[in-house]
């Protein structure tokens, strides 16, 4: 699922529409007529285009886009950027997916989130950014951040912004209760038990069933439950039942059978409310809710705090959590310029203080150990240094972790299954398993090969 950025005003908008994932046969068609311009070229061919100057779409929603836009422009006063917002995740992945379909009308750069570039970039439907020296910049970048734009050395895109997941909770509450601050599972098993016995209308956080939050939680217990193969990707490998996948389900039944968590619908107003007033204490979440908090959570001002996601053993790791980057569309006429564009927005000192004055949790290394940026005081958390933990989460994150080929196919249907053992406070197991079987049927359907 797709969460609103740092300081932005607007609350998330969660989209029920299930966005088919193209069949393997499609794909393969349509990647062989969208190629037009979209040669492999070189390092030199980008300060050429740059130079030349020409006419380019850009398709995104974070909020420092225009800025973002308007400075480029300035820089580069014969290239002229045609910004349009296609809507948020889903909402513009339908049109996109929909445009390569139909062989024109794609954008030249796109946004895309991380847990959907497999879905573009396997799909042949991205420009292999290596040809314009584009691996070189892997060291600028955080290493889960960049392990979701590399796909065995081709470089799909460029990582924007990131979310290392840490623990965000309502000091207050905590002290008032004498509850300490949780560092391992267990731990905040007991703090969720302690918290609603004191106080009934009070709970540890709210969760009625999220599939990033999922997969996101297998990903810090150490699962890989997906994987893909073969030279198109198209041999997949699901498995929903891995270690990291139980572990992270027998972890988090105790709270849902335990009756430990709100089934306030995150986003909703009353999820809002709930964080204000303290019935909701705690959240684990991506590093880009700060700004959420500080905008749509005025109540909570000085209340709240950051520390580290808890861990199962104690040992620090965590995952990522939201986030995404920029691509150029095999589409493009001109790709080098794109590729010009996209390297200056996610890669140039002034692109990339742009993004995080608007209030963007970075993934270049440069901004993530950069004291004025790490020891920045936060007043809304009444002074704490709170990206002195955002940033060694950042450090933290496990490695080895992939998205399905048509994994915005998957979140779709989350509801349908893992969603049913959250409204039923049944075994997540069971939710999974069900998520898993719709999943290898959907995926053979599509002409891929599945196998458990």
């Amino acid at each position: 699922m797709t969460f609103m950025r740092k300081g932005s005003a607007a609350r998330r908008t969660v989209f029920a529409v299930a966005a088919t994932a193209l069949s393997v046969a499609a794909l393969t068609a349509c990647s062989g007529g969208n190629n037009g311009g979209a040669a492999a070229g070189t390092a030199d061919d980008i300060e050429k285009a740059l130079e030349a100057g020409g006419e380019i779409t850009y398709w995104a929603w974070t909020p420092s886009a225009e800025a973002q836009v308007a400075a480029f422009q300035e820089a580069y006063p014969n290239v002229k950027v045609n910004y349009v917002n296609a809507g948020t995740n889903t909402e513009e992945y339908t049109k996109l997916q929909n445009a390569i379909k139909a062989g024109s009308g794609a954008p030249d750069v796109v946004q895309i989130e991380y847990y959907a570039f497999p879905q573009f970039a396997l799909s042949d439907s991205l420009v292999d950014l290596s040809s314009y020296g584009f691996g070189d910049l892997k060291d600028d970048y955080s290493t889960g951040t960049w392990g979701s734009v590399d796909f065995d050395g081709k470089i799909y895109g460029l990582p924007q912004d990131s979310g290392p997941m840490a623990l965000f909770y309502n000091k207050e509450v905590f002290d008032q209760y004498g509850i300490a601050v949780p560092t391992t599972w267990d731990d905040y098993y007991a703090a969720a038990q302690k918290l609603h016995a004191a106080d009934p209308t009070k709970y540890i956080t709210a969760d009625t069933g999220d599939s990033g939050f999922t997969t996101s939680m297998i990903w810090q217990a150490g699962g890989a439950p997906f994987a893909t193969s073969g030279d198109a990707g198209t041999d997949v490998s699901i498995d929903l039942q891995d270690d990291g996948s139980k572990k992270f389900a027998d972890n988090w039944n105790r709270l849902i059978e335990g009756g430990l968590l709100s089934d306030t619908p995150s986003w909703s107003d009353e999820w809002f409310k709930g964080l204000g007033d303290g019935s909701i204490a705690s959240l684990v979440i991506g590093a880009w809710m700060p700004g959420v908090l500080e905008s749509s959570v005025t109540d909570g001002a000085g209340k709240w705090a950051v520390a580290p996601i808890p861990t199962y053993d104690g040992a620090p790791v965590t995952a990522e959590n939201g986030g995404g980057g920029q691509a150029v569309v095999k589409q493009s006429k001109n790709p080098a310029l794109a590729a010009g564009f996209l390297k200056w927005l996610n890669n140039s000192d002034e692109s990339l203080k742009i993004f995080v004055e608007s209030g963007g949790f970075p993934s270049t290394t440069a901004e993530l150990n950069d004291p004025a940026f790490v020891d920045q005081e936060s007043e809304y958390f009444g002074g704490q240094q709170i990206n002195q933990v955002l940033t060694q989460a950042s450090s933290e994150v496990r490695e080895g972790w992939n998205y399905l080929p048509f994994q915005v196919y998957a979140n779709s249907i989350y509801g349908d299954t893992v969603g049913q053992a959250y409204a039923k406070k049944g075994d997540l197991n069971e939710g999974l398993s069900a998520w898993q079987d719709q999943l290898v049927q959907y995926g053979n359907d599509q002409g891929f090969s599945v196998n458990k």
